[in-house]
């Protein structure tokens, strides 16, 4: 049976505008489909749209034009802070390159907090990060704030984060970048792990041994998708 959608872009364009009104295009009629459990990396030159893509697909910023679907509902045209929230924080998970977790929190209380927004108690809260912390074996690292942490644990506090809610898609920009190899393996094989227990995976990377991870590859450049199966070369 062939698997439903969990992305589908059809020619969505984003645009960015200078305070003199020019503006600058960045994504020009990008067409994407992404299947539920598929791992995709997507690849390309800097300057090319990647995170503005992982933006518009994450309800980051609003697309200029064209129409997405999100588990085949219309999202493309909704402008509503409120609900943009909602979708963010109850069908997605984020991780980022530079971890963005609260310094003066413990790793704990970090990866607790959407749930917190989606009014959890404490209690069921720090269970549920307690047993995500269990599952990346950070538990022992519960009461260090971010500082204390190395680089892979700060990352996997990141993921812990990510997948507080539940969330069916997972959207990671560069998540190795700022790890050392050692780290970055340990990090795609939490994402390798996910993947297996059907998550929904979009990653940016500009590195072809993380890139290996995916299923899939999708390439832009400049704005375009080149390629939708990507292959990766020995000289990348």
């Amino acid at each position: 049976m062939e698997k439903k959608l969990a992305i589908k872009l059809n020619k969505v364009h984003k645009s960015y505008y200078l305070s003199n009104g020019e503006e600058i295009p960045v994504l020009k009629g990008i067409d994407v489909e992404i299947k539920i459990g598929e791992f995709v990396a997507i690849m390309g030159e800097s300057g090319g749209g990647k995170t503005t893509l992982l933006n518009i697909i994450g309800c980051l910023h609003p697309l200029t034009s064209g129409e997405y679907f999100l588990e085949e509902e219309n999202i493309g045209e909704v402008r509503d802070d409120y609900t943009l929230a909602y979708i963010r924080n109850k069908k997605m998970g984020f991780v980022f390159q530079q971890f963005n977790l609260f310094s003066r929190l413990t790793a704990l209380k970090n990866i607790a907090l959407p749930a917190l927004y989606l009014g959890i108690n404490k209690e069921e809260r720090e269970k549920r990060a307690m047993i995500l912390m269990q599952g990346v074996g950070i538990e022992t690292r519960a009461n260090h704030k971010p500082t204390e942490l190395s680089g892979g644990q700060q990352q996997r506090v990141s993921i812990c984060r990510a997948l507080m809610n539940d969330p069916d898609i997972i959207l990671a920009d560069e998540p190795t970048g700022a790890l050392d190899s050692k780290s970055g393996i340990e990090i795609m094989n939490i994402f390798t792990n996910l993947k297996n227990k059907g998550k929904t995976i979009l990653m940016v990377t500009h590195t072809a041994e993380v890139a290996k991870y995916a299923d899939r590859i999708i390439y832009l450049r400049d704005g375009k998708v080149i390629d939708n199966n990507y292959k990766l070369t020995s000289d990348y």
